[in-house]
């Protein structure tokens, strides 16, 4: 059985700093790309940013240079680095573990709020 677990959301002020984390079992690790996605109130799931099994990163331009993505493979977990936050950065996070369209698991989600 897959499972994607997200750990590290949170309540945050604007311009700090959260680690989120996803850990994953069921799946040969390496392999995948993994992402993290997020969803805020009333708007479409967005990619935040993506890292390759060989490691080759992606990021939307809204987070570039204030988020940063990583991994452990030898601990089968993905993380999310992010720093700076805005309030825009308030959102659900998933995680997701992709290897090809008919073969990708989605985690269930961490709240991230950016509020004073």
């Amino acid at each position: 059985q897959v499972q994607l677990v997200e750990s590290g959301g949170g309540l945050v002020q604007p311009g700090g700093s959260l680690r989120l984390s996803c850990a994953a079992s069921g799946i040969t690790f390496s392999m995948y790309r993994m992402g993290w996605y997020r969803q805020a109130p009333g708007k479409q799931r967005e990619l935040v940013a993506h890292i390759t099994s060989g490691g080759l990163t992606n990021y939307a331009d809204s987070v570039k240079g204030r988020l940063t993505i990583s991994r452990e493979n030898a601990k089968n977990t993905v993380y999310l680095q992010m720093s700076s936050l805005k309030p825009e950065d308030t959102a659900v996070y998933y995680c997701n573990a992709f290897l090809s369209l008919t073969t990708t698991y989605w985690g269930q989600g961490t709240q991230v709020t950016v509020s004073s």
